[in-house]
């Protein structure tokens, strides 16, 4: 059979010419594209390569995803703030998936340790996220994109990246580069809303301020400091949560220097957290600390604590100490029961109550909140600010399912304990704790504010999870060693005490033959 070939053949003397008006040609198209469909098509030309790279990496190393969603969690808002055109938040979505594809299909089945998923946190963010699903056939009717895109902070990441987390990144080392990341990041959060409370906001920013979010972060003619995150609401809370991450590890058995950044980094949180004005943001510190009071087995420490938490409340409650600062003032409101933003949380309450009374398994997942405005409008839950994440979960699921939520949250957060009242490691136990005082403060959190379903708070509290039940296994190396150190002491004396008698035998001996000779 004759093969066939073309009638036209190209020289490298051809290419060469044919080469710079094809750039010139290719140049023109591009810039015609951007300008009728703006930045989006250089995006794609320089973007594509660059993910075609990631895919590559990402294929050969997947614990290199875990971390790629790390840090994404902590800046999707802001890339979204000022990048206009594309869903960023589904980003997201997309690393999870990509990373579960690259684990499934990697040609190395020991990429992962499957046997690490079959624990109860595993199993309980599967049963949340089976219940989920069957909320989509419930009656109120729902629709199915308020549904997807409500459902994916409530059990979409814990239900993807719990499992990924065990399987992937369960290494000591792996629970270090996490609490560095998240430390680096949030660090950077308190320092870039530092700059944005002295000089303002920049014109994306200001942009998303106009179209309506002045209204809940310009208060008194003082902006409500929001950061790189998603709103001032969830940077005071997730300020706070790693305030009390850095304060236990500051009071941890590490070395000097590392205490000390510890320490300056739970300042730098901490003001973070004040310039926020997020009120609600003050329990998760709270709350936070008593655990790790609770936890650290001091008995002096958790009394002492205990005596300054209590001074810290009564100086907030019936002083007017620190007024002249409007984040210390704001935050004393919070303790005021007359104030009127907890009288109309009362009221909206009362209404869902009356709603929810025939409607044992609520109004369907995503009928409430933002999703619910967007995709809902013409439910009546969509009018009712929720205000909390605890009133969300039941205006979603109804009295049944929400009790099967806090259920669950609580059979975690007491686990978590029991783990960590267990580590025989200090260093690791620290860490754990840290790790175990977060969760708390940002579940009590979450009763004045939606934190825990949004990012980077969610993401923390999830991989978090993942370490601290991964605890007995890191802590199983440091048992081996404690448990042989008394067989080797035992060994070495026994070793002295022979080498004392023989060397007293081998004395006698050299003395009789000396006498003899």
């Amino acid at each position: 059979m004759k093969s066939l070939s073309l009638p036209i053949s190209f020289s490298p003397a051809l290419g060469s010419l044919l080469l710079l008006p094809g750039a010139v040609l290719l140049a023109l198209g591009t810039g015609w594209l951007a300008s009728r469909m703006g930045i989006m098509i250089p995006g794609l030309l320089v973007g594509l390569p660059i993910a075609v790279l990631c895919l590559a990496l990402l294929f050969q190393h997947p614990r290199l995803g875990v971390v790629a969603f790390i840090g994404y969690c902590f800046l999707v808002m802001t890339i979204n703030r000022h990048l206009k055109g594309a869903p960023f938040g589904l980003g997201m979505d997309a690393i999870l998936v990509l990373v579960w594809l690259a684990v499934i299909f990697h040609r190395n089945r020991e990429v992962a340790d499957w046997s690490r998923v079959n624990n109860d946190l595993c199993k309980l963010g599967l049963a949340w996220f089976v219940i989920t699903v069957l909320e989509i056939v419930n009656p109120a009717g729902a629709s199915i994109l308020g549904w997807y895109y409500e459902m994916r902070g409530t059990t979409f990441y814990w239900f993807l990246s719990v499992p990924l987390a065990m399987m992937l990144f369960y290494r000591a080392k792996d629970l270090k580069l996490f609490l560095t990341l998240v430390i680096f990041f949030s660090v950077a959060g308190a320092l870039y809303g530092l700059k944005q409370k002295a000089f303002g906001p920049d014109v994306a920013e200001q942009f998303w301020l106009d179209s309506g979010a002045a209204k809940t972060h310009i208060l008194f003619g003082v902006l409500r400091v929001f950061s790189y995150y998603s709103e001032a609401a969830q940077f005071g809370a997730s300020q706070a949560h790693i305030c009390v991450v850095c304060l236990v590890l500051a009071l941890g058995p590490f070395k000097w220097w590392k205490r000390v950044i510890f320490g300056l980094a739970s300042a730098l949180c901490l003001e973070g957290m004040l310039i926020s004005g997020t009120r609600g943001a003050m329990f998760v510190l709270i709350a936070g600390v008593f655990m790790y009071l609770v936890l650290s087995k001091q008995v002096k420490v958790l009394v002492l604590g205990g005596a300054l938490a209590v001074g810290a409340f009564g100086v907030l409650k019936y002083t007017t100490i620190g007024n002249a600062s409007p984040s210390v003032a704001r935050m004393r409101t919070s303790l005021d029961p007359n104030d009127p933003s907890l009288q109309v949380r009362l009221r909206n309450q009362a209404r869902l109550r009356e709603y929810l009374g025939p409607r044992p398994f609520g109004g369907g997942v995503g009928v409430i909140g933002m999703w619910g405005e967007k995709y809902n409008a013409d439910k009546y839950l969509s009018t009712i600010a929720p205000d909390s994440y605890f009133v969300k979960v039941w205006a979603m699921y109804g009295i049944v399912g929400f009790l099967i939520w806090f259920g669950m949250m609580l059979y975690i957060l007491g686990k978590s304990c029991g783990i960590v009242w267990r580590i025989r490691d200090p260093l690791l136990r620290q860490k754990l704790l840290a790790l175990t005082a977060g969760f708390m403060g940002i579940l009590m959190g979450s009763y004045g504010n939606e934190v825990m379903n949004q990012m980077p708070s969610a993401m923390i509290v999830y991989i978090g999870w993942a370490f601290v039940f991964l605890g007995p296994a890191l802590d199983k190396g440091y048992a081996e060693r404690d448990a042989e150190q008394p067989v080797m002491q035992s060994a070495a004396k026994h070793l002295a005490c022979n080498g004392d008698s023989i060397s007293r035998i081998s004395g006698s001996t050299r003395d009789a033959s000396l006498r003899s000779a």
